[in-house]
This record gives C-alpha cells, structure tokens and sequence, in this order.
C-alpha cells in the first residue's frame, strides 16, 4: 500500500465506479501536517483538527469533489494584537478530479485541473487552498475591536470612556510653561 493511500486526506473513488450520476459521501476528521496561513497572524495551526464532510460525485470528465471543512484558527487581532484562538470557520470548496484520458485532462494544463489517481483524490491541496483563502485578512478578536489608544497603548476597552491625553500644539507650549501657575499644576 502506499503513502499516499494511507494519508487520511486521500479518498478512494473506486466504488463510484465511472458511471455519472452516482455519488458518496465522506464525512472524517483529519490533522493538518503544516500550519495553513501565516503564522503569528492568523493560520490554521499545525496539527489542527479539521472535519471533512464531503459529496463525491461521479461526472462524465472525472469525480467533482465538493464540501465544507471546519477549521479551527489562531493568530493576533490586528487592532488591539490580543490572542485570537479557539474561532472556527466554515470553508466551502469545489474540485473536479478528471479521469485519466478524458477530455478535459487532455485539453487542460496539468496545473488548470486536479487529476484522479489510480482511483484516488487528495483532498489536502484542495483543503488548504480553500482554507488560506478564507482566512481574514485584517482578523480582529471582535467585529467592533476599538484597538490601542495612540498616546498610551492602553485597550481602548479597557479604559473608560473619559480617558484622554491633553495636547498642546507644540508653537503654544512655550507660552504654556512660561504662563502657567501653581493653580494649574
């Protein structure tokens, strides 16, 4: 048997047969082996537990492969750079896998279009692709994250809602010094 068989991302397409209209579906749960997306911003951890639930079909060019993966997610809001972890999103993604020898593998780019082998599809490429594009690419640890006060650094959530820094444009602060009293300070 081989490695690429024993992968839990691999499905065997076999039982379709290559008869359109018959279809399975295939529901597991499977480990990342990389972290998918950007690590330290937002990613799919590695090792991460994802759950499949996919519709095999069998179509005249090939097997289209369609379906959602729930993957769990990690990184840093990008406005108050709090820990974002334990989110989950939902990806959806389509694949056709083209038979050996049909048209559509012959008149396509090896690159254009996923190709069936010996019976088998590998989901991993199509997960990951799907995964890392819906992946936020501002993520926020919540829709309405006010982010950092500016002067301080402080959360804004954390503060009240008077908190503020007193500015002095810098041509009156000469005069400010030179006119202030003990009353002031």
């Amino acid at each position: 048997m081989s490695e690429q068989r024993r992968s839990p991302w691999v499905v065997d397409t076999r039982e379709l047969g290559r008869r359109p209209g018959l279809s399975r579906d295939v529901h597991r749960v499977v480990h990342t082996r990389e972290a998918l997306g950007v690590e330290g911003v937002i990613a799919v951890p590695k090792g991460a537990e994802v759950e499949l639930d996919v519709l095999l079909e069998s179509v005249v060019e090939g097997v289209l492969v369609s379906g959602t993966a729930l993957v769990p997610v990690e990184g840093e809001c990008s406005r108050c750079l709090d820990l974002i972890s334990g989110e989950e999103i939902e990806v959806p993604f389509t694949e056709l896998f083209a038979y050996p020898d049909s048209a559509t593998e012959q008149t396509t780019d090896e690159d254009e279009v996923a190709r069936l082998v010996d019976d088998l599809v590998d989901l991993g490429p199509v997960v990951r692709d799907a995964a890392v594009l819906a992946l936020p690419s501002v993520p926020l640890c919540t829709p309405d994250c006010a982010g950092l006060c500016p002067e301080c650094g402080a959360k804004w959530a954390d503060l009240g809602p008077d908190h503020r820094h007193e500015t002095i444009d810098p041509r009156w602060a000469a005069l400010t010094e030179r006119f202030s009293t003990d009353r002031d300070e």
